[in-house]
């Protein structure tokens, strides 16, 4: 099936963007940063770095898992096909969006990447007042709210992640889209090198493993800001913090949209690949 002339300004797209997070070089900061960590994990038995990050792993499969069982993201499909029929009628499944345009597809995919930044912005700034169930939640949350925007827009591309493959898949998209910037050109490429070795499309052959030392930077940064907020929370004005609600919404709100953008450039990769 031959490219349109859209599909050859999304993939020209793709290419700038991968070359924009490949020049990004960090700053001093993040380097000395990142060189502490690591010098800090080196201090650590790796059987018991092995025992930690697995089970990570596995608490980012059932949070996965959690997401999928609730009647809110069976009705969200169920919106982004009835959204797909108003584009094509003898639309059905999923499995039937590869009929649809790009274009028809991003616009399935920028609705749900752009519910998703606001519930961040909303869950930062919830998380800003000091709450204790708000605060001491905050980062569970924005885990969920992340892996389930991966999600709808895998789904608006019409990938089905409640399959072991697309559910491996959209994990690992999601370690990739919360690495720390300067790292994301590799993790890009490795994802794209897992794409050329697929061969079945029902269960993940390659490496299935999501966290690392280098993922945990993006986990810190998470609590340096609730650290932030607790400094910040007691400067009120008309009795709302509002500085430390500023932080939680920013924070949050910047990482979703990190998180959504780079899904959506790669289901738009692979919708062309699979064209192509």
């Amino acid at each position: 099936m031959a490219w349109t002339a859209r599909d050859v300004v999304v993939h020209n797209q793709i290419k700038e963007w991968r070359a924009e997070i490949g020049n990004y070089g960090g700053h001093d900061v993040a380097h000395t940063f990142s060189r502490w960590l690591d010098s800090s994990f080196l201090a650590i038995p790796e059987q018991v770095k092995e025992e930690f990050f697995s089970r990570l792993d596995i608490s980012l499969f059932h949070l996965h898992n959690v997401i999928q069982d609730t009647h809110l993201h069976r009705d969200a499909r169920e919106r982004l096909i009835t959204t797909a029929k108003t584009f094509e009628e003898s639309i059905a499944t999923l499995q039937d969006f590869h009929q649809l345009r790009i274009d028809q597809l991003h616009y399935m995919a920028l609705q749900q990447s752009g519910r998703h930044k606001l519930y961040s912005f909303v869950q930062g700034g919830i998380a800003g007042t000091g709450g204790l169930l708000a605060f001491s939640t905050d980062f569970l949350a924005m885990a969920l709210l992340n892996i389930r925007a991966i999600q709808f827009i895998a789904a608006a591309y019409g990938r089905d992640v409640q399959m072991p493959y697309e559910m491996t898949l959209s994990l690992k998209v999601f370690h990739a889209a919360t690495m720390p910037p300067r790292f994301q050109a590799k993790a890009w490429d490795d994802l794209v090198q897992a794409l050329d070795r697929q061969e079945l499309n029902y269960f993940y052959s390659g490496d299935d493993r999501l966290t690392d030392e280098k993922w945990l930077e993006e986990l810190i940064k998470q609590l340096m800001k609730s650290y932030a907020i607790s400094i910040f929370r007691k400067k009120k004005v008309s009795d709302l913090p509002i500085l430390s609600m500023a932080i939680g919404a920013g924070v949050n709100y910047l990482l979703t949209r990190r998180v959504t953008e780079f899904a959506e450039r790669f289901y738009q990769y692979r919708y062309l690949l699979d064209k192509q």
